[in-house]
């Protein structure tokens, strides 16, 4: 099955970019169209718990450098092809070091509050926004990349929103922020009027984190997110942790949203001892504001 995922993806690869190869002493990295890009492919069977594994060779990783490229994620039955930009991940992969067999362990864990990409010993970061081939165009093709709107705080809380309400959750929003929602944005929604009583010992707490998705009349939590520009990613990460430890449902995604600057300081706070011994660190993603607005377009406007 994956020679014939690879196989087919190739295929697809070449209609749409023409000249491609196979770079020498590697079985999964290509350049496209006379240097343009290169794409390291990886696949994976999907396992129980939705999970795709796959092992990232530091010598195939750094040939990925200094050039346009991006790592595919391929697995069975797959709808569009995950394509992240190697520039992103260059330097979460540079502070760690790679197993013995010189592969970085990776995850992608394939939810319906969104599909997580895993780094051992790094962490979860949300790749909602990096799925199909317009994606990877996108990349390898600079002068195609769309301008994405400058959101304030408040419009990445109203996007959130409306993601999980068209996904068939309950939203949660703090009442002092509804007031401000923009619907200029989004389809106007309606939120929760008070969390679910399960949730009593950490109400304090809980019904201060920007969004929250519940499942739909069960209360059962699902996703929470705190939009972090300027704020302290620690804060963020104690308040998750307290609710990690104290709500009845321990399965919940936590997601802290910010801009790709502080995505290396997410890391390394989310890997203090605090966070590992709490399993936190296994359920803790990290967002882009971009990725939101694409999320949103996938989700909520179909394109």
């Amino acid at each position: 099955m994956g020679n014939k995922t690879k196989e087919l993806f190739l295929k697809e690869l070449s209609s749409r970019y023409g000249n491609i190869h196979k770079l020498e002493d590697s079985q999964s990295l290509y350049d496209l169209g006379d240097g343009a890009g290169r794409v390291y492919i990886r696949y994976s069977k999907v396992h129980a718990r939705n999970q795709a594994f796959y092992g990232l060779r530091e010598k195939d990783l750094r040939r990925l450098e200094g050039h346009l490229s991006v790592i595919c994620f391929l697995w069975n039955n797959q709808q569009e092809p995950l394509f992240l930009p190697y520039s992103e991940y260059e330097e979460v992969f540079h502070s760690l070091q790679p197993a013995s067999d010189g592969q970085y362990k990776a995850q992608v864990f394939l939810q319906n509050e969104g599909t997580d990409f895993y780094i051992a010993n790094a962490g979860r970061f949300n790749v909602e926004a990096y799925f199909g081939w317009d994606k990877l165009t996108s990349i390898i093709d600079q002068s195609q990349l769309t301008a994405l709107p400058d959101l304030s705080h408040v419009q990445v809380q109203t996007l959130l929103g409306s993601i999980g309400i068209t996904k068939g959750y309950d939203i949660w929003i703090p009442k002092n922020n509804r007031i401000r929602l923009d619907w200029k944005i989004t389809a106007p929604y309606e939120c929760s009027a008070q969390i679910p009583q399960e949730f009593n010992q950490v109400e304090d707490i809980i019904q201060e984190i920007d969004v929250i998705w519940f499942d739909r009349g069960a209360g059962k939590l699902r996703a929470l997110f705190e939009v972090e520009h300027s704020t302290s990613i620690y804060s963020g990460l104690l308040r998750f942790n307290d609710i990690h430890l104290l709500s009845p449902y321990s399965k919940a995604t936590y997601s802290i949203v910010s801009n790709d600057d502080r995505r290396n300081l997410f890391v390394r706070q989310l890997n203090r001892p605090t966070f590992r011994m709490s399993t936190l660190s296994e359920n803790c993603t990290f967002l882009l504001y971009p990725n939101v607005y694409i999320w949103h377009k996938r989700t909520v406007q179909g394109r």
